[in-house]
């Protein structure tokens, strides 16, 4: 390392009378230059002028390299040359001092290079990272579905691939080639299920013209029943066909459903006209109900319940249609008058069967007969003196006497 100074420029040269201007190193002196028609005072402030312009550029250069502006590299460079125009300039002042200043830099770039390598090492770990991260998404949406989200997904991620720096040439090649290939396959799949999707389309676009064609020979039958009948397999066989092409689906479904409105219109029409004849058959046979409900319900006897439910049933079959929308409320009432009579013919049934009745007399009888074995045995208890067992054959007694009472009532029941 050159030698450190803080002498005066002037003090490292001489000036001659014709304005011959000489340095002094430790090389020792040589000429720098001439400044004529100047005195010897005037030729060697021209020349430390210089040094001073050599000692700016120094410390801007020093500057630069402590804040980190430039590279370490860089900074190698830019003090190689600067050093050698120091040691070669035509200036007077302590060159080699100057030089030195140059040299004491160079633990710093030191520092400089190991931080930069370290902060490059963790930027390509992250970056590392980073990429990793975006194949796995990569790989991830090219084995999905999404068909339509996962373009986009795909060119977010190669805007972002763009903007991060490379890495180590081997490991950015590895990495971008699962990438690439991810989008590769992605677009592939793609294609093939968008072709395939065209193609089922264009498949639900013929069945569709098909059955709209049946449709047409349709539309104008009044054939009610198994027209509306064929309309419904007509419906189904459309929702399976799955969507025609966009530009033509819409249409399609407008034309079969106004063929779909032009007959069941002309069916509500006419069953509506239908109903307005049949309202007559309806207020009659409400009437017949009322009639009907008065004599038959409640049932009390039930021959005199069952005649007039007869009676009911012959003019009823005699009465035509009625309007749609009376039917069930009708047939309701119908049913109400049947279970009636069908409930007092069961309970009737219940209370005469002579199986029943007979059961019931035969538990009465065989709680009796039991009564009297646990009258006895109390007089033999009481005889003896026996005044615990005297009572719990009492309370025996009791009960089984309760028992005889649901017993008889239930004979008597059957007996009608």
């Amino acid at each position: 390392m050159g030698r450190m100074t803080s002498q005066e420029p002037q003090s490292f040269g001489r000036a001659d009378a014709d304005g011959t201007v000489h340095v002094r190193t430790s090389d020792g002196e040589r000429t720098v230059g001439q400044v004529p028609d100047a005195t010897p005072e005037e030729a060697m402030a021209f020349y430390t002028r210089r040094y001073a312009a050599l000692e700016t550029q120094v410390q801007l250069l020093a500057d630069r390299i402590r804040s980190g502006r430039i590279s370490p590299d860089e900074a190698r460079k830019s003090i190689k040359t600067e050093r050698e125009a120091i040691l070669t300039a035509n200036a007077v002042g302590d060159l080699e001092g100057l030089a030195a200043r140059l040299d004491a830099l160079t633990p710093l770039l030191e520092e400089q290079a190991q931080a930069r390598k370290q902060a490059k090492a963790e930027q390509n770990e992250q970056t590392k990272q980073a990429k990793e991260e975006m194949v796995g998404q990569a790989e991830k949406i090219a084995a999905g579905n999404d068909w339509r989200g996962g373009v986009n997904k795909f060119r977010d991620l190669l805007e972002k691939w763009k903007a991060l720096p490379r890495i180590d040439k081997a490991t950015d090649d590895e990495l971008w080639h699962r990438f690439s290939s991810a989008r590769t396959t992605y677009t592939r799949r793609r294609k093939a299920q968008f072709a395939q999707q065209a193609e089922d389309r264009e498949g639900a676009r013929k069945t569709k013209e098909a059955i709209i064609a049946e449709a047409e020979t349709l539309a104008d039958s009044t054939e009610w029943g198994d027209t509306a009948r064929s309309f419904r397999d007509l419906m189904q066989r459309w929702k399976a066909a799955g969507p025609a092409p966009r530009e033509v689906d819409d249409k399609l479904w407008a034309k079969f459903r106004g063929l779909q409105d032009q007959f069941f219109d002309a069916r509500n029409a006419s069953m509506a006209e239908q109903d307005e004849q049949f309202r007559g058959n309806q207020a009659a046979k409400e009437e017949l109900l009322d009639k009907a409900e008065a004599e038959v319900l409640p049932v009390k006897d039930l021959e005199r319940s069952k005649a007039a439910y007869r009676r009911f049933l012959d003019a009823w079959a005699e009465l035509g249609k009625v309007p749609r929308d009376a039917i069930k409320p009708l047939d309701n009432r119908v049913r109400a008058l049947e279970k009636g009579i069908k409930e007092a013919e069961d309970e009737q049934w219940r209370r005469t069967d002579p199986e029943a009745r007979e059961r019931a007399e035969g538990t009465a009888s065989m709680l009796n007969a039991q009564i009297a074995k646990l009258e006895k045995d109390l007089a033999s208890y009481e005889s003896r003196g026996d005044d615990k067992r005297a009572k719990e054959a009492r309370a025996s007694i009791e009960t089984y006497r309760s028992w005889v009472d649901q017993a008889e009532k239930a004979a008597a029941e059957f007996s009608g």
